[in-house]
């Protein structure tokens, strides 16, 4: 038999090599804005070092920090080491040479000679590590300081577009976007006064996350799953973003955002989108996001009254988890005792398109919950019982976090003589079947920015069109306080209303 030729992985086939061609950087400096802060030590630093261990950093990659404590190079150099001590076994002269290119200014982020400095600093990191004026600029601060930072960098002509020589530049901006349609409108404005659209990397790290990317290839890379993706052979879908840990002490924040704004306008309608999309006419960033856009364009509008209906919001009291015993969320530190803030969301939408009319897609988010879980699952509608009897639905679960993997659940029949069956499951993880942990979201996601692929990435009507659909939610809560928070139990899963929300429709949820 003759051994067929495998495609190659060209250019001229990149459908072969996923959602982006496999190449290095270009030379750069990344600029931290809020380098001090709990997400530069957490997430921004360690990737990027996990980066420079895989080899993936270009040459010269250089890390310019901007923050209001009085610091030097060596201080911030310092802090980098800490940080990365219990990060990293490697040999003590690859962190030095990463530690070379590590660099800090002071100012704050209103002051305009802060920026004249960083000019300067940039020009030097130019000459002296061959970054070719390509930057990086990433706004790790609070989300008030995103307008500050983007005018002063177009006042200080740091921002050069594509028609102009000397270099790229991007700039990579945290969520949440807004915390409405106005506010997010109103950010998109002063952000296009600046950069071009094709600049702007508004990053949310779920997407980063390798069973998110996976989607897409399950579900157009499979022969398999493409004819039954659809209302004829889907009874619904659930998302679940579960947490079991409180607010700590990010109280300031949660009050002011709840957990509407924190996970179900940005996170939850990313899974919702990759989920439900058409496939891409090809696998760029344009490309996907179109796709993603329509659905939610396609999604049915709230109203007051389908608020009311199918919506439910909860705040956590006091309970238990993993046998300690937790305060409500009323009773966290700097928590106001009579806060309205809710902590949990489940909701049902509906996509008005011609493959998912008349299937209802259940989200919910909630903190203080059993355990800490992401799960899609599509659950598929049952076989008539003449034969068999009552079965139970097949499953299909995409494992988000924490072990990342997919999970298909169906009917098999029991060993013996007797007619009876059950439910197996057949159980993929990465870990596993590669031999090698996923990386890092943030750690794929900078890579991305780097390498200018903006398909990972929310593209501005998608912020847009996702305020626009969670809106009323957040308007007819806010008109309406609620008169029984806390209602649900620190360690269990939700309020009662939420469950009755699917018991209506003779559906309950999955305990993942």
């Amino acid at each position: 038999m003759t051994q067929a030729t495998p495609t190659p992985l060209t250019d001229a086939n990149p459908l072969r090599v996923g959602l982006r061609m496999e190449r290095s950087p270009q030379p750069c400096a990344m600029v931290i804005f809020g380098v001090t802060g709990d997400l530069a030590h957490r997430k921004l630093v360690p990737a990027l070092w996990a980066l420079n261990e895989a080899q993936q950093l270009p040459p010269g990659f250089s890390i310019v920090g901007i923050g209001r404590r009085p610091m030097s190079d060596d201080d911030l150099r310092q802090q980098v080491r800490a940080v990365l001590a219990e990060e990293s076994r490697a040999d003590t002269a690859m962190l030095d040479a990463f530690l070379e290119g590590v660099f800090y200014v002071r100012g704050t982020f209103e002051d305009q000679t802060t920026y004249q400095r960083l000019a300067a600093r940039l020009e030097q990191i130019d000459h002296d590590r061959g970054t070719g004026g390509n930057r990086v600029f990433y706004l790790a601060t609070p989300p008030s300081e995103f307008p500050t930072i983007i005018e002063q960098l177009g006042a200080a002509r740091l921002v050069r577009h594509h028609d102009e020589e000397g270099g790229w530049t991007r700039v990579v901006i945290e969520k949440p976007f807004g915390r409405d349609l106005r506010s997010a409108r109103e950010l998109n404005r002063i952000v296009h006064r600046v950069f071009d659209e094709s600049q702007v990397y508004r990053i949310d790290h779920y997407l980063g996350k390798e069973t998110v990317q996976n989607i897409l290839h399950f579900r157009f890379a499979n022969a398999i799953w493409e004819p039954i993706w659809n209302r004829r052979y889907v009874d619904h879908v659930q998302i679940t973003v579960a947490e079991d840990i409180g607010i700590g002490t990010r109280a300031g924040y949660y009050e002011e955002a709840g957990v509407v704004r924190d996970m179900l306008a940005n996170h939850m309608l990313q899974l919702l989108t990759l989920t439900a999309m058409e496939p891409p006419i090809a696998f760029d960033a344009n490309a996907v996001r179109d796709e993603k856009v329509k659905v939610l364009r396609g999604a049915r509008p709230f109203d007051r009254e389908r608020v009311l209906r199918e919506a439910v919001r909860g705040q956590y009291g006091p309970g238990w988890i993993g046998g300690e015993r937790v305060p409500g969320y009323r009773q966290e530190p700097n928590v106001a005792p009579d806060s309205p803030t809710p902590t949990y969301v489940a909701a049902t939408f509906w996509i008005d398109t011609w493959r998912w009319e008349g299937v209802p897609f259940y989200l919910r988010s909630g903190k203080r919950l059993p355990k800490r879980v992401t799960e899609i699952a599509i659950q598929f509608k049952p076989v008539p019982k003449l034969l068999f009897g009552p079965t139970t639905p097949n499953v299909l679960a995409f494992r988000i976090q924490p072990d990342e993997g997919i999970t298909l659940q169906f009917e098999a029949k029991i060993p013996g003589p007797a007619v009876r069956q059950r439910s197996v499951t057949m159980d993929f993880r990465y870990g596993t079947a590669f031999a090698v942990a996923p990386a890092d979201a943030y750690q794929r996601l900078l890579l991305d920015v780097m390498l200018g692929d903006g398909t990972l990435f929310a593209r501005s009507d998608e912020i847009e069109a996702a305020w626009a659909l969670v809106g009323p939610l957040l308007e007819t809560w806010e008109a309406l306080p609620p008169s029984d928070f806390p209602n649900y139990a620190a360690g269990t899963w939700g309020p009662d209303a939420a469950d009755q929300m699917l018991e209506t429709t003779g559906r309950r949820w999955r305990r993942p």
